[in-house]
């Protein structure tokens, strides 16, 4: 099996400027895409604090992990706002109807109020009505019948309302206590969502510096990928009922397009660039053999699958690969995690689709997916 781009020592050789200072290669990132920034190390050997067993492991593992919070803590978070504000709405709906029910009911008390006092001054009967000439001391009687049940439905009519309002009373007070319980739990998410990613940001540095001295000392063995704690949703070895082809990510922002030019390329890009943090899963795109691998130059951490039909997929800047040449993949394959190895501006993957494994022989990878059904 081939290995491209090996770094050459002489090149990588640091000019200190200062006690303590690092110097900085060439085309190392400035900014990360997520405000994450690095000084790669870039000693002719990893200092020993880097060089520790399984310190790369470990770094990768915690970035999976906390990657893997984040997203929980943010899809509970997502869920928790809306609910929180919705409850909140209730609560002045409610409220603006038990003042409406408080204002129905002081506009009944007051009516009664009144009809209490006619019957006082009138001995029951309305001031119209006692202006009237009756002879029949019946149809008297039932003119006071008609106003006393006219008391009579303004003071059933009163106690129902202050019923309700009772009953409202209780509900927008219990309502009002769960968005309290709701908002509470809105503000722990949101300071939890704040510290992992602190340490999120933190572990993400420590990997991209370990990647940096792996390539800066030539060694960027495969790391093992069993022990990463993946979901559902995810498979890191793959889908083997899968024959087609898929995204080398599933979560990114189309950055860099192929053929485009820029001071950041010699000649025009050749591949298409899924901005990502560094952490995230790369995966095979389609069922193939890795037949080669880089650690270092332009590509930093890389690797190149062999497809059906003489077809290559490139995967540049990585910041741990998983898999090692002669390693046969299915569609869907974790095959490393990205970072920002090599020439990068920021973490990203570099993606190419091309026709040998050699650089120089790339087509418009975004095309050559959606060709396959397979849209970016």
């Amino acid at each position: 099996m081939r290995r491209f781009q090996r770094p050459d020592p002489g090149d990588r050789r640091p000019r200190p400027r200062g006690p303590g200072r690092r110097a900085c290669r060439d085309g190392c990132a400035v900014l990360c895409a997520l405000g994450v920034v690095v000084t790669p190390v870039l000693a002719s050997q990893p200092p020993a604090s880097y060089a520790a067993p399984g310190r790369l492991a470990r770094a990768t593992s915690e970035v999976y992990r906390l990657t893997r919070e984040e997203a929980l803590v943010k899809e509970r978070y997502a869920r928790a706002l809306p609910a929180a504000r919705d409850r909140k709405r209730e609560v002045r709906r409610l409220a603006d109807r038990l003042s409406g029910l408080q204002f129905v009911s002081g506009v009944l008390r007051e009516d009664a109020g009144a009809a209490a006092r006619a019957q006082y001054r009138t001995g029951g009967f309305t001031a119209r009505e006692s202006l009237q000439v009756l002879d029949d001391p019946l149809e008297l009687l039932s003119l006071q019948e008609d106003d006393t049940g006219r008391r009579e439905r303004l003071a059933r009519r009163l106690s129902e309302t202050d019923d309700r309002s009772r009953a409202l009373a209780a509900e927008a007070r219990a309502t009002a206590s769960s968005w309290h319980a709701l908002d509470q739990d809105v503000a722990r998410m949101r300071t939890t969502l704040d510290t992992v990613g602190g340490r999120l940001t933190a572990a993400r540095g420590r990997l991209d510096a370990l990647a940096a001295a792996a390539v800066a000392g030539g060694r960027c063995e495969a790391a093992d990928r069993d022990g990463l704690d993946a979901d559902d949703a995810a498979r890191p070895d793959g889908d083997p009922d899968r024959d087609g082809w898929t995204r080398p990510v599933l979560g990114y922002r189309l950055s860099a397009g192929y053929g485009g030019s820029g001071a950041n390329w010699a000649g025009t890009h050749t591949g298409q660039d899924f901005a990502v943090p560094t952490g995230t899963p790369v995966r095979s795109v389609g069922p193939g053999t890795v037949v080669a691998s880089g650690c270092g130059g332009a590509f930093g951490i890389s690797m190149v699958i062999r497809h059906p039909g003489g077809w290559y997929s490139h995967y540049a800047h990585l910041a741990t690969p998983f898999v090692a040449p002669g390693h046969r993949v299915r569609p869907g394959e974790w095959i490393g995690l990205s970072g920002t190895t090599g020439n990068s501006t920021g973490p990203h993957l570099h993606f190419e689709i091309r026709t040998t494994p050699e650089f120089g022989s790339a087509v418009d990878p975004v095309e050559w997916l959606r060709r396959r059904g397979v849209g970016l």
